[in-house]
């Protein structure tokens, strides 16, 4: 069996970690870094079934079916994770837990089998690195420590990527360009690039 384990510090309190990791609006924001799944029907609550849904590729439907099976605010989040269509079931432990003046964030995800699932636990595993080292960070960066969103990089892609409230019959585009187009890429730009829908 082939598990995947990765231990980061980041000089932030748990209670941002754990917002960070479960507010189902920053989730997508940290994501994008990989391949940019945003949860579907999420929640902390232990029987949540819940989707993670991301851009299909060749050989991926783009979705994974998932369940919370136990959690501890703010410090354990462990769900089941299914990547493919009667694929075998794998799990995801998010553990949190204070340390050095900030928290220490560990991704656990276990359960793969064969020579398929060592091939899946190393790509999946280099992409939660990078999700972990380059996206959470930005997210966590991006929040004051009373959990509110700074003006920056979540504000950002909400609004870019996010449902816009557009009177209706303008385009989303036009009105989005009017002002806002000196401060941010237009749509389509970098975040669209690598994943999020």
């Amino acid at each position: 069996m082939t598990d995947i384990r990765i231990v980061r510090d980041y000089p932030h309190p748990p209670a941002k970690v754990w917002r960070a990791v479960t507010d189902p609006d920053l989730i997508p924001l940290w994501t994008a870094t990989g391949q940019g799944g945003r949860p579907v029907g999420f929640s902390t609550e232990v029987g949540t079934r819940f989707r993670f849904v991301a851009k299909p590729r060749p050989g991926w439907r783009g979705i994974v079916d998932c369940q919370v099976l136990e959690t501890r605010e703010p410090s354990l989040l462990r769900f089941s994770w299914i990547g493919d269509e009667n694929g075998e079931v794998t799990y995801v432990t998010y553990r949190i837990e204070p340390h050095a003046g900030g928290t220490r964030f560990t991704y656990e995800h276990a359960g793969f089998t064969g020579v398929g699932g060592f091939l899946l636990a190393k790509l999946l595993g280099s992409v939660r690195r990078k999700m972990l080292t380059v996206g959470l960070p930005a997210v966590l960066d991006d929040l004051d420590d009373v959990n509110t969103e700074k003006t920056g990089l979540a504000a950002f892609h909400r609004h870019a990527t996010g449902p816009a409230i557009v009177p209706p019959g303008e385009d989303r585009r036009r009105h989005r360009d009017e002002g806002e187009q000196a401060h941010h890429p237009p749509l389509g730009g970098p975040i669209a690039a690598v994943g999020v829908d």
